[in-house]
């Protein structure tokens, strides 16, 4: 046997004698370089492009099998403009090791490589010439037996100097990497492999611009499908998109086994911050580890931190998950929470959300059993300076069947409310709801009205509203308050219940107290032809609060009803005033009309001289007209009111009218006739007054001479009585005489 072995042994020393001996001969007797025109001219041929080689050919064949080029670049196609170019390269590969199916490379050094493509506007690149077609799918070879797998290792390989870009001349899109480097220790399977990247990333479509750099060890097990990264440090410097000073750093340890499909991550953190405009933000994400093995997971939990500064605050957050585990069909989280702090110069806000989740990702089903939201805010802006609330309940999400249901209660910005909801169908969301509320105060909420502008100055022009969004609303629910302040206005026991579907929006029941009196109704609104209908009745109600906590106005007293009848179109304010169509009716009693006293000025006949005419007068808020009955009816058409029938009764006054109100272009042209019972003379009287002009500057005209004019036909037919009853005294006496 040890006699076999030796001849073995022997034969196989000669053997390699001899190839190292004949590898020896044709490495100093062969130059590949005297071949250089002859491969230029065969790529020339193949190719049509020019191939430049200025630097020496060295080949070298024992121990190792290789080669090293000095600088060597590609034209374009038919073009003497370069397409890629290298500086230098060296690569060798083990001699021996390839005897026993091993492949060993000693090295891969490249040097200076640049590389350029163009996607033209026609969608063809300037690779396409050397892609060439696709070949047809090869016929399946006979099965064989399987071969012992090919072994191989590179001992080390190291780029640098490298610059790629790739440009799409249809989007105009630029992307490229420069100063790519690489450098790895040896890579073989089961031996573990450093390795160290850095790069310049730029890009125009996205905005980028990144320097980046990474360093990690790299184990991977081909047998097994074993992949390991240990010690990962990325680091990323630059801008990206609308966002500067971007510093984005990743670190841990992963693995994945891919026959078994197991997944780790250990102490795997991650943390960004940049600027977007003059925002600057932080975030820090910590997970110290996370499992997935088929379709179980498992973690020691997850932390998320983050902060903002902003114009208009400061904004700190964090995220925290607990750990937990679970599988494909069921899983539970213990207690999550979230915190978000906001700091304002005027005010503070402290949100806290914290809940379990129970969920089963095979049928896509998430219970929120226990969910509780906390809100703090603190300022001097705000109702008593502070607003605590915290609602608790809990949510039902079906993803499977597109369903989610809400069950909350407690308080809400100084409130107590029982709220659900419940949203069908994710693509076409249809909404149900139900709200009920003791009482709420919106006006410290709406945003104040800015100081007028100066009226000279150009008026912006009215935006138009869209009501486009209504038409794919699916909507059903009741919203009932116990009492309700917006806009200063106040109401109690206040319902509104709403269904929209197909555009059309209604609302009603709308029904409240207010002003010792009630209102109820209904509004639709049709999002198909923009256009609006009111039907709505206030009964009851004291005039004079409403209008003044409404509109800040101060011009009518008085109790009683309001039935409105309307109709309008448009898609702008001013649209809606000029298209208003229907019907206004009025009935107040024991009120007054503000601004001017009809009474009075009838009374003052006896202090008018035979020159006074017509006198045009200013609304004087010290005086009112008062009485005892109001009663209107308008007719509205294309924005413009018309009375006829205007009938207002106090002791001593009746006042009746006609004219128009011109709700598009807010003004008024009215004429009104006061008549007094008994002057102080015991005479009666008409005074005609006309009131004018656009709504914020009223002009009252009090036509006296016509006052003057009635009294003094009044006289006159007095006269002309007396006369006649003299005439008719004469006349008895003369005939008495003549009878006798």
């Amino acid at each position: 046997m040890n006699k076999y072995l030796k001849y073995g042994l022997w034969s196989v020393g000669g053997v390699v004698v001899v190839v190292a001996g004949a590898l020896t001969y044709v490495a100093l007797t062969f130059d590949p370089n005297t071949y250089k025109p002859q491969i230029i001219q065969a790529v020339k041929d193949k190719t049509q492009r020019t191939l430049k080689l200025e630097g020496d050919i060295k080949l070298h064949f024992f121990p190792s099998i290789g080669v090293s080029l000095g600088k060597v670049s590609l034209s374009e196609f038919q073009s003497e403009q370069e397409f890629a170019a290298l500086a230098s390269a060296n690569v060798s590969l083990k001699l021996l090791p390839l005897f026993a199916k091993q492949i060993v490379v000693d090295e891969v050094a490249l040097s200076g490589i640049k590389a350029q493509v163009i996607k033209y506007k026609n969608g063809k690149t300037n690779l396409d010439d050397l892609l060439g077609k696709q070949a047809a799918p090869a016929e399946p070879a006979p099965a064989t037996e399987p071969s012992a797998p090919m072994k191989f290792a590179v001992a080390s390989v190291f780029l640098d100097k490298t610059e790629l870009s790739y440009r799409d001349e249809a989007s105009g899109a630029i992307y490229s990497v420069n100063d790519l480097s690489l450098k790895t220790g040896r890579i073989a399977n089961t031996v573990p492999t450093t390795i160290e990247f850095a790069a310049h990333i730029q890009a125009n479509q996205p905005k980028l611009d990144i320097t980046t750099q990474i360093k990690t060890t790299l184990t991977f097990d081909l047998d097994s499908q074993l992949f390991q990264v240990a010690g990962l440090d990325l680091q990323a410097n630059g801008a990206a998109l609308d966002i500067t000073g971007l510093a984005l750093k990743i670190g841990g340890d992963a693995s994945a086994k891919l026959d078994s499909k197991e997944y780790s991550l250990k102490q795997f953190a991650l943390s960004a911050s940049g600027i977007k405009g003059k925002e600057k933000f932080e975030a820090k994400l910590d997970a110290p580890a996370l499992n997935l093995n088929k379709d179980k997971f498992s973690g020691d939990g997850v932390a998320l931190n983050a902060k903002l500064n902003a114009a208009f605050g400061e904004v700190v957050a964090s995220f925290a998950l607990p750990a937990f585990q679970g599988d494909g069909e069921k899983f539970k989280l213990n207690t999550l929470s979230l915190n978000v702090d906001v700091k304002q110069p005027e005010q503070a806000f402290k949100l806290k959300l914290t809940t379990s989740v129970i969920g089963n990702l095979k049928m896509q089903q998430f219970n929120l059993p226990d969910l509780l939201l906390a809100l703090n805010a603190t300022g001097d802006k705000l109702p008593g300076k502070n607003i605590s609330s915290q609602l608790k309940g809990s949510i039902q999400a079906d993803l499977g069947r597109e369903s989610i249901h809400a069950n909350l209660a407690g308080g809400l910005l100084q409130s107590q409310i029982k709220a659900k909801a419940a949203v069908n169908n994710f693509s076409a969301p249809a909404i149900r709801y139900d709200l009920e509320m003791d009482k709420f105060d919106a006006d410290p909420f709406i945003p104040k009205q800015t100081a007028a502008k100066d009226k000279s100055a150009q008026p912006e022009a009215e935006q138009p509203f869209d009501l486009s969004a209504l038409k794919t609303l699916n909507l059903e629910g009741s919203v009932r308050l116990g009492s309700l302040k917006a806009a200063n206005v106040k109401v109690a026991q206040l319902r509104v219940d709403v269904k929209a579907k197909n555009g059309l929006v209604t609302i009603a029941p709308l029904s409240a107290k207010l002003y010792q009196g009630s209102m109820d109704g209904k509004v639709t609104v049709n999002a198909a032809n923009n256009s609006f209908t009111i039907n709505q009745k206030l009964t009851g109600v004291e005039i004079a609060p409403l209008l003044k906590d409404a509109l800040d106005l101060d011009i009518a007293e008085g109790k009683g009803n309001i039935a409105l009848d309307l109709t309008t179109r448009g898609n702008t304010v001013s649209a809606l005033k000029k298209a208003l169509n229907g019907n206004v009716a009025v009935n107040l009693a024991n009120g007054a009309v503000k601004g001017i006293n009809l009474s009075k000025l009838v009374q003052g006949v006896q202090n008018l001289s035979k020159d006074t005419k017509a006198q045009t007068l200013g609304v004087d808020k010290s005086e009112k007209t008062e009485f005892s009955e109001f009663k209107a009816s308008l007719k509205i058409k294309n924005g413009v009111a018309h009375n006829d029938d205007l009938a207002v009764i106090s002791t001593v006054l009746r006042v009746t009218g006609n004219g128009d109100i011109d709700i598009g272009n807010n003004s008024l042209n009215y004429n009104a006739k006061a008549t007094l019972a008994k002057t102080a003379q015991g005479k009666t009287a008409t005074l005609p007054v006309s009131v004018s002009g656009n709504f914020d500057a009223l002009k009252i005209k009090v036509d006296y001479a016509a006052l003057l004019g009635d009294v003094a036909k009044q006289k006159l037919d007095e006269k002309k009585d007396e006369v006649k009853a003299k005439m008719q005294d004469q006349l008895k006496k003369g005939l008495k005489g003549l009878f006798k």
